[in-house]
């Protein structure tokens, strides 16, 4: 059980998150497949990342520790060799669909697999495109469920339309389209994220996108080394971005936070409900956008956040809720589905951890509907072995009547080791 203490004065200070997990798992996979010796800067020490760390070095990949940076010698595609062993993804579904695009052109059989959470989490949508493009995944009781069984090959290029946007997805389809015959097209409902384009290119891969959601890469392609720097995960800075704009008075900076325009839903919602939020020294590394972020606390109020935030705003939609519980009037939350679908079913979780709270809040299929109040009501609280819900219930903590007691809390380890220390930092100062 964690106990997080009520505030009862502005939070004030600067820090630094994690480096950012989404774009660290593809820098662990681009410097192990590219030729040569790469340094990675600023990995997170999460769980998630570790675990992709450790998938490649069970595929035969050298990486030491040097200084602060990661060092990968990359042998190109053909210097991943059988790992002997299942691969073990832990909780990441990340890194489980990655490296399932990864493993398809490879000529040697992987089984991947992870912990209960992560073999309830479907995996069908990345299979049916690899099979498509030649690869032969088994997945548990035929039902795209994990452990995955990939038996790799020569595979051939698709042209493939995502029925629901997903980085994940597009990022597996374009991993295995490297390794593919011909050229490989992968369209999409609306953007996801796109740190693995921007990374490939980095890399580079010659890879065109076109329009606003079609990627096209050609096979064959050889890979350069090169230094990554991973830039502050902005779904880390998200609680502290909630945490500051609920709180009037508020006034904190968060550093180096990556600030890509199709992950910065959250900063656009927090803006629409009146929070103050600056962007500072912004400069680009890697390829990726990044600025010092400000926030200044003001009374927040509901909006409607809608389907076409979903792509950009997905990991943050648990401390988005906390925040619409703090905000006057009402926000409602829709076209957002697959919440129910990740570490927990994050509608459900939220929807009923927030009544704990005294919030009038009502489940939807899709989403939520919730009435804000000035002040939360002190309880005991379950993460779900949920990273995102417990740290999103601490959030709420901050602003709970007494404080709150969340269960399973070791689990934000997997994505914001220290986050608790952190919060405890600047809720003191």
């Amino acid at each position: 059980m964690k106990k997080i203490k009520e505030v009862k004065r502005p939070l004030r200070g600067e820090l630094a998150v994690p480096g950012d997990k989404s774009i660290g798992h593809r820098a662990v996979i681009f410097t192990s497949i590219a030729y040569g010796r790469s340094r990675i800067w600023n990995l997170s020490g999460g769980e998630d990342n570790l675990r992709t760390v450790q998938a490649f070095k069970d595929l035969g990949v050298k990486m030491s520790q040097e200084g602060e940076a990661l060092c990968v010698e990359g042998k190109g595609w053909d210097g991943l060799c059988p790992p002997g062993k299942v691969i073990d993804c832990g909780n990441s579904g990340t890194t489980m669909r990655l490296l399932s695009g990864v493993l398809a052109g490879r000529p040697f059989v992987t089984t991947l697999d992870g912990d209960a959470s992560l073999r309830q989490r479907p995996m069908q949508r990345v299979i049916d495109p690899l099979a498509r493009m030649g690869a032969q995944v088994l997945s548990r009781n035929g039902k795209g469920l994990a452990p995955l069984e990939i038996r790799g090959g020569n595979l051939r290029g698709i042209h493939y339309i995502l029925p629901i946007a997903s980085a994940q997805v597009k990022s597996a389809i374009v991993l295995a389209g490297l390794q593919a015959e011909g050229v490989t097209v992968v369209e999409e409902p609306q953007k996801s994220r796109d740190h693995t384009e921007i990374m490939a290119q980095a890399f580079g891969v010659k890879l065109k996108v076109e329009g606003e959601r079609s990627v096209v890469v050609e096979g064959g392609q050889r890979l350069s080394a090169r230094d990554v720097r991973v830039p502050g995960d902005l779904s880390s800075a998200a609680f502290f971005l909630v945490a500051a704009a609920a709180i009037l008075g508020s006034d904190l900076v968060i550093r180096g936070v990556g600030c890509n325009p199709t992950r910065s839903g959250v900063i656009d919602v927090l803006r629409r409900m009146g929070a103050g939020i600056e962007m500072t020294r912004q400069r680009e590394e890697a390829g990726e956008p990044v600025a010092d972020l400000r926030i200044i606390g003001k009374k927040l109020r509901g909006v409607e956040i809608g389907p076409e935030m979903v792509a950009r705003t997905i990991d943050e939609y648990p401390v988005l809720s906390v925040a619409a519980a703090l905000a006057e009037g009402v926000t409602t939350i829709c076209g957002a589905k697959e919440l129910r679908f990740k570490e927990s079913d994050r509608i459900a979780a939220m929807t009923r951890e927030l009544r704990s709270l005294g919030v009038q809040a009502e489940e939807r299929e899709d989403g939520m509907k919730i009435e804000g109040r000035s002040r939360l009501q002190g309880a005991q609280l379950s993460s779900y072995g949920d990273h995102r819900v417990a740290m999103a219930l601490a959030v709420a903590g901050l602003s709970s009547e007494g404080g709150v007691e969340i269960d399973d809390s070791a689990c934000v380890d997997i994505s914001f080791p220290g986050f608790f220390d952190l919060l405890e930092g600047v809720s003191a100062s």
